[in-house]
């Protein structure tokens, strides 16, 4: 461009400029300088060229004046899935010493127009075309509809970060049947392989951020592994990442025509090397039935395509009964999913499932159950998304038993109905990113039971998880997101994103890939509003205090453990078998108190001296009490109803209530839910 010979025209630009600047700084506020933007949060060494941020501002630290942190949580992202499923399925990196270019490229089998990118045919419909090329042009991807190519890079949850994301769950992902049937791998299909080099490589994340700010532990990205250091990135400004796990068959626990190929002591080992790689939450199962738990179904095509891949991974097709309760599983999926059918032996084909058969058959196994269990005493929180309505409820029992808070609902996953359980142990729900009017109704949904149990809300991404994303609401709607914008906390200015030569606007490109999270939540808080934001502003402490709150909880003593015991009865089969009911307090589950076959049965246990009672567990055989009640006394002769049921279901049940002293505790069976008697394979008795 040539310059103009008179320095007067030049005055009128620089005034209209002056001016523009003027009127933006009063519809923001006060915007930080370039001086300002050379503080901590940006780097002295980016490489170049790279994506850019388009965020100014200090990123805010610290805590609010009552101590809890502020900020949003993203409780289910998947950070290095281009490292699982064969390490071809997910195009692109989220980082690369040798700069964006090799970073954000195409898979080589895409090229030159997307032919052969097969499994987009699955996850997208048509015939997968695309242009290939990423850097620098990225025509037609990253796009929310894309889902198979990189939305993670490093710059774009920077940007998140910079936004006020403060909170971030990185689920270590894969899917060894996936891996197995799709056309392009360079490497093993073994699930445990690929978590462990997806942990290695979130590592190596850190360390290529961390080089950008001058060495070790100076970068915003940050891999915790207790609350405490989170709360401490926090403070200091950063973004705190949590590692998880979410894999079809951990530690080796598939199952294979109904036998399990994993034991207790893989279960152990493999719990013991997570926890080892810094993994502080996980699925137990995920997409198909394993060894510890049955699934909550996948609906529509892609629900038909996963049921081919539970066959090949098991020998068997999903089963399905009708549900016990309100609660129930996603409606299989019965569309045609043709390249995946095909994948099935000759003869072999998807069976049709009753309309009123909503629920899963399979439920928590006794390996899911010692799974759940030796999660519990490591201290890491179980995510009950994927489990079917079956596994998620004795999944909840077990947790109840032992008032565990360690649950986490991160991306719509778990039917609602257990949402007040999760809640009342502690638990942290997170919603799946989807489009700002339904995120904002489901939000106000359930508004109400936040509400009563003070807790904030979280979103789960899902980005590099074949989900889809929310796509554009349109240039002309009625309120689109205006750039730049104030993040939520007030502090910085977020103007459109640019990578290379593409400039991403959410009113027309959705949320094509991490780096639109705040502009997601933008048009969140115009759609639904300030109070939808407020609440999601408050997701990372809530989710911490979960966490903390996980990592302090102890198992509480059983008073009853040894107690002496009487009981209206004991069936007696022969002088060989035992159903005393000293049997139902003595530490072992293969024994058990067994009543007479009639309704009014009871057991009664001494804790030898008075003590506070508030939570009584009773792990049923399959005799069941379908109509009870806890009777406590402390003389054994006055007693009171501290707790009644009409609705029990067997199981493992816990019953929880206000304090009260008591020296003697009595089950007293009403109603019976079997032709049998009462049957119990332990009781325990807890002051807390």
């Amino acid at each position: 461009m040539s310059r103009h010979p008179h320095p007067r025209p030049r005055r009128k630009p620089l005034a209209v400029l002056t001016l523009l600047l003027g009127l933006l700084a009063m519809v923001l506020g006060p915007v930080p300088g370039a001086a300002a933007d050379a503080g901590w949060w940006n780097p002295t060494a980016r490489p170049a060229p790279d994506s850019g941020i388009n965020v100014t501002g200090e990123p805010f630290k610290g805590t609010d004046a009552q101590g809890n942190v502020r900020g949003f949580v993203d409780a289910h992202d998947h950070i290095m899935s281009n490292e699982g499923f064969g390490g071809r399925l997910i195009c692109g990196k989220p980082f690369s010493d040798l700069g964006v270019a090799d970073a954000l490229k195409d898979c080589p089998e895409h090229y030159p127009d997307g032919s052969l990118a097969i499994f987009d045919f699955v996850t997208k419909g048509g015939d997968g075309k695309h242009d290939p090329d990423g850097w620098p042009t990225f025509k037609d991807w990253p796009a929310h509809d894309s889902l198979t190519h990189q939305q993670n890079y490093y710059a774009w949850i920077e940007r998140a970060w910079r936004g006020g994301q403060r909170v971030l769950v990185n689920d270590l992902v894969t899917n060894g049947v996936i891996c197995s049937v799709y056309f392009f791998k360079d490497r093993s299909c073994d699930e445990m392989t690929a978590i462990r080099l997806e942990a290695k490589k979130s590592y190596d994340m850190q360390a290529y951020i961390d080089k950008m700010y001058g060495g070790p532990g100076k970068g915003w990205f940050r891999i915790v592994t207790d609350s405490a250091q989170a709360r401490e990135v926090v403070k200091q400004g950063k973004l705190a990442v949590v590692l998880g796990v979410e894999t079809s068959e951990p530690f080796g626990c598939k199952q294979i025509l109904d036998i399990s190929q994993c034991s207790k002591q893989d279960i152990d080992k493999g719990l013991d090397e997570l926890y080892g790689l810094g993994v502080r939450s996980m699925f137990l199962c995920h997409k198909f039935d394993n060894a510890l738990c049955g699934v909550r179904f996948d609906e529509g095509a892609l629900g038909t395509a996963i049921n081919v891949g539970q066959f090949l991974s098991t020998g068997t097709f999903w089963q399905t009964e009708q549900c016990k309760g309100p609660q129930h599983d996603n409606p299989i999926g019965l569309a045609a999913a043709p390249n995946a059918q095909k994948e099935l032996p000759a003869g072999v084909a998807v069976p049709s499932y009753a309309s009123g058969a909503q629920c899963n058959t399979r439920g928590l196994t006794d390996l899911g159950d010692y799974a759940v269990r030796g999660m519990m005493k490591r201290k890491m929180m179980l995510e009950v998304d994927h489990m079917s309505v079956k596994a998620a409820g004795q999944a909840f029992d077990i947790l109840e038993s032992e008032s565990y808070p360690g649950v986490i609902s991160s991306h719509s996953w778990m039917d609602l109905g257990w949402m007040e359980r999760l809640y009342k142990l502690g638990g942290f729900v997170a919603q799946y990113m989807s489009g700002s009017e339904a995120f904002s109704a489901e939000a106000k949904r359930t508004d109400a039971l936040r509400e009563k149990y003070h807790v904030g809300y979280g979103y789960g991404t899902d980005m590099n998880g074949v989900g889809g994303w929310p796509g554009p609401r349109g240039a002309d709607a009625p309120t689109p997101v205006t750039y730049p914008f104030r993040s939520t906390d007030g502090g910085s200015v977020i103007d459109k994103q640019t990578a290379g030569q593409r400039t991403w606007d959410f009113n027309t490109d959705g949320a094509a890939h991490y780096g639109m999270v705040p502009d997601w939540i933008e048009d969140i808080r115009l759609v639904g509003g300030q109070g939808v934001v407020d609440d999601l502003f408050q997701g990372a402490e809530s989710y911490l205090r979960t966490w903390g709150s996980t990592e302090q909880h102890r198992a509480g003593v059983n008073l009853a453990a040894g107690a002496a015991s009487s009981a209206s009865s004991a069936e007696w089969w022969n002088p060989f078998v035992n159903f005393a009911s000293g049997k139902a307090v003595d530490g072992d589950r293969g024994s058990r108190w067994a009543s007479e076959w009639n309704d009014d049965q009871w057991i009664q246990l001494d804790l030898g001296s008075v003590n506070l009672v508030k939570r009584v567990t009773l792990d049923w055989e399959a005799a069941y009490g379908k109509s009870y009640r806890i009777e406590v006394s402390t003389d054994g002769a006055n007693w009171q109803t501290a707790w009644s049921t009409t609705t029990g279901d067997g199981g493992l049940d816990t019953a929880q209530f206000a304090g009260v002293p008591a020296r003697y505790v009595r089950v007293h069976g009403a109603g019976r839910g079997t032709q049998w008697g009462y049957s119990l394979y332990e009781v325990g008795v807890y002051s807390s």
